[in-house]
């Protein structure tokens, strides 16, 4: 059973801004930006089938997010721009993502230069 203070109080889908909002009871707030929730996406072909196997996502710079859905009573299914729709974002691994935000950000940053590859800047979104 999901603890009750892992699940959003609201969920909100900014799609202009590519930002879907978590809102929970306690005040606690998170803006995850449809780039990162992509590049950490749950999903086997970012995670792999096992510990380590994590592959490195790049170019999801102005990825957005088309719309999301409840499963069950446990997680969200995030449909991004690119076609990508698999991996069940839970209640657990969404609120590890906003409180992890800074390190998740910066590990990936790290990754992706120790790859070669430059973030390339994202469109403007107004």
């Amino acid at each position: 059973m999901t603890e009750p203070s892992l699940v959003p109080a609201e969920i909100r889908l900014h799609k202009k801004s590519r930002v879907l909002e978590l809102v929970y009871a306690d005040g606690t707030h998170y803006n995850l930006a449809a780039e990162y929730l992509r590049v950490f996406s749950p999903s086997a072909e970012v995670q792999g089938h096992g510990p380590g196997q994590a592959v490195l996502i790049v170019g999801k710079e102005n990825v957005g997010i088309d719309s999301i859905e409840q499963v069950g009573h446990y997680a969200i299914r995030v449909r991004f721009s690119d076609g990508h729709d698999s991996g069940l974002f839970s209640w657990k691994y969404l609120q590890e993502l906003g409180a992890g935000e800074a390190d998740n950000w910066e590990d990936y940053s790290t990754r992706c230069e120790e790859a070669g590859y430059k973030r390339k800047p994202t469109e403007a979104t107004h």
